[in-house]
This record gives C-alpha cells, sequence and structure tokens, in this order.
C-alpha cells in the first residue's frame, strides 16, 4: 500500500498531511479524511489505509499545522483515561484556534491540493471525520457542493451549537449524501432532533445512527472508548456511501 507524507501549500503555510492510495495505478476516487482531536497519528493512518485498500486516494491533513509539524502534542501509545486531562489541556486551546474561517481556507487548499495529485481521479470527493473532524467534513461539504458527493461523520462534536456558524444551519448548502455514526450521548435528544429537522428541511439525502453501547470514540483503537463492533458498523455504513457516490463518477 503505497503512503506518502506531503505537505500542502496553504493560505497560512504548509501543512503535512498523511497520504494512502491504492498501489495497482490508475486514478482513484479522493477522500479528505479528517482526524479526531488527537490529530494525525497511526491510528488515523491505519484507517486511511484500510480505505485506501478499497480503493480511494486518502489524503489526512494535520489540522494543527500552524503550530509545527504532527505530531504537534506528543501522544502515548495507547490514550487512556489517565492521560486525557493533560492531552486535553494542551489540545483544546489548538481546537478553539481552528476557527471557521480558517477550516475553510484549509479546505480550499486540501481540495486543490487534492484534485491535483496525480492518483486521484477528477471526479467528485468525498469529506469524512471524527469527533471534531465530522463537523470539519460538514463545513468543508457545505463549502464545496460543487466537490463533495459525500459526508461520513462518527462519534462526532460541534455539530449543533449556538453559533450563528453552527454546521447544523449549513445543511441547505449540501449537495452531498450523509451518514453520521453517533455514540450514546454524542447529541442531547433535543440536538438530535434539531439536526434531524434541519436535514429534513434541507433535503439531504442522509442516515443518523446512535450505535448502541458505545461512548464517544468507539472507532479509535489506541483509546479507551474502542468498540470492534461500533467501528466495523462505521465500515459498513461508510464503505457503501463511498462506493455509491464516488465510484463511476
Amino acid at each position: 500500500m503505497p503512503t506518502r507524507t506531503l505537505r500542502i501549500p496553504t493560505a497560512d503555510g504548509q501543512a503535512d498531511a498523511f497520504a494512502a492510495f491504492p498501489d495497482h495505478g490508475g486514478r482513484h476516487p479522493g477522500v479528505l479524511l479528517y482526524p479526531d482531536a488527537f490529530g494525525v497519528r497511526p491510528e488515523l493512518e491505519a484507517k486511511a489505509r484500510e480505505l485506501a485498500g478499497h480503493g480511494y486516494y486518502v489524503l489526512v491533513p494535520n489540522l494543527y499545522y500552524r503550530h509545527g509539524p504532527s505530531p504537534v502534542v506528543e501522544l502515548p501509545e495507547h490514550i487512556g483515561s489517565e492521560a486525557r486531562p493533560a492531552l486535553f489541556a494542551r489540545l483544546m486551546p489548538l481546537v478553539q484556534e481552528h476557527t471557521t474561517e480558517r477550516v475553510l481556507r484549509d479546505a480550499d487548499a486540501y481540495l486543490r491540493f487534492l484534485a491535483a495529485q496525480p492518483e486521484a481521479g477528477a471526479g467528485p470527493v468525498a469529506t469524512v471525520g471524527y469527533c471534531l473532524g465530522a463537523a470539519l467534513a460538514l463545513r468543508t461539504a457545505a463549502a464545496h457542493p460543487d466537490r463533495v458527493a459525500a459526508v461520513a461523520g462518527f462519534h462526532p462534536g460541534f455539530l449543533v451549537t449556538d453559533a450563528p456558524d453552527s454546521p447544523h444551519r449549513l445543511l441547505s448548502e449540501l449537495t452531498a449524501q450523509v451518514h453520521l455514526g453517533l455514540a450514546e450521548g454524542d447529541l442531547t435528544p433535543e440536538a438530535l432532533a434539531e439536526l434531524d429537522k434541519a436535514f429534513e428541511a434541507a433535503g439531504v439525502g442522509y442516515t443518523s445512527e446512535v450505535y448502541p453501547g458505545t461512548v464517544h470514540g468507539f472507532t479509535m483503537s489506541d483509546t479507551d472508548a474502542f468498540h470492534p463492533a461500533a467501528l466495523q458498523r462505521h465500515w459498513d455504513r461508510l464503505l457503501p456511501l463511498l462506493d455509491r457516490t464516488l465510484v463511476g463518477h
């Protein structure tokens, strides 16, 4: 499985990124994969390789590149509960600095870069995100309805907020099909109802599902939240979504 560490030119510098793609040549539909708050690490690289094995060119950018190359914050091999408070004390300022304006500037650069890769196809792309990356995936799709045909978000965060530009207020801009795989407790019943109402009002093709028995972070095998059956369910939802929206276009 070919992989590369790349540097993406952005309006604010160079974003390092991990890329994986099939080893049988040709051009492949593009997937922009947004990490969770812990950022690019072996766990995300493994997910990119898995997707590449199904026929996609997968680009995983370092969201915190303005603070240096990945890993911006050193992570333990396994992110257990005892490590989380200190890690989040370092990560949350980086997350808060990643404003909507920055997200959209970066998304422009990431999609331009993805389109220019010789192994990536010229057709529509998907945005996939975990945790806060799910909100970035939705924002990117809303800002680029001509490019993004599929969005998937797993154990999402920051989807329904009081902000005027909360992701759930942007859904009318989407043309993509969407799947959201939620952990129990990711959204309050009120927030989930508000999100579903916004999707229905936008006329967007979507599914949202609470994966039973899960806690936030269930796809990540390097955390205590990992739930193997829910990870498999995530692949069972994600791969058909990509197949019907990207393959053959």
